[in-house]
């Protein structure tokens, strides 16, 4: 029998003029916004297909305002939806765990964002498997710009550490690997993963999922020439 476990999604919503403004040029705000939209709605799919995962998403932003408004709004009803709250993004990652954890009484958390679109169910699934599984207390997967891109909690109140960690920095990894190790974990390393920050990162993440709407809304602003 699968373990149950959450599968938390920490996403914004992709309004235009402030999601993926790093895209622009060659994206125009619309565009940065589609590319967004598709990486998440992509992520919920991969999602929604792992086997003994109980879908969270934990939201910010104006849903009415973004790119693919119903489309979005269609996929979250297989979610749990919870909003974010908190004065920076290290609160809020540790207030959405403790908040899912409140929804979820008793089961692991895995924990994701919405720009590694690359995920599969099967990529989500070994992730998860060190805390599910493996007997390990915690799995920390890393990002090649030196963050990270999932968490994994066998108890989700460890999840407080994160309030502490300064977030978006080429160091983000290393201090959440010591933070987890400070209050007594020895997290597992998860397989390492780019996320999309750049158009660089935009290209060679669609590249590595080419059949997707993420793919499909790079190329279409591969065609612009950079400004």
């Amino acid at each position: 029998m699968t373990r149950p476990f959450v599968l938390l999604v920490v996403a914004k919503a992709p309004i235009p003029g402030l999601a993926k403004t790093r895209l622009c040029p060659p994206a125009t705000p619309a565009e940065a916004a589609e590319v967004a939209a598709a990486a998440l709605l992509d992520t919920l799919d991969a999602v929604c297909a792992v086997p003994g995962a109980v879908p969270v998403v934990a939201m910010t932003g104006e849903l009415g305002a973004a790119a693919r408004a119903a489309e979005i709004g269609v996929a979250l009803r297989r979610t749990t939806v919870l909003p974010q709250r908190g004065r920076d993004f290290g609160v809020r990652l540790a207030n959405a765990h403790a908040d899912a954890a409140a929804a979820h009484a008793g089961l692991p958390i895995l924990q994701i964002g919405m720009d590694t679109p690359q995920v599969t169910p099967e990529s989500l699934a070994a992730a998860a498997a060190p805390v599910l599984h493996g007997g390990h207390d915690s799995v920390l997967g890393p990002a090649a710009d030196g963050g990270w891109w999932a968490l994994g909690l066998a108890e989700p109140r460890h999840a407080h550490v994160l309030a502490d960690v300064p977030m978006s920095r080429d160091d983000t990894g290393e201090r959440t690997l010591r933070a987890l190790t400070a209050s007594g974990l020895r997290p597992e390393q998860a397989a390492r993963l780019s996320d999309v920050d750049t158009m660089a990162d935009a290209r060679s993440v669609a590249a590595a999922c080419p059949g997707g709407r993420f793919a499909r809304a790079v190329v279409a602003v591969g065609g612009r020439a950079v400004a």
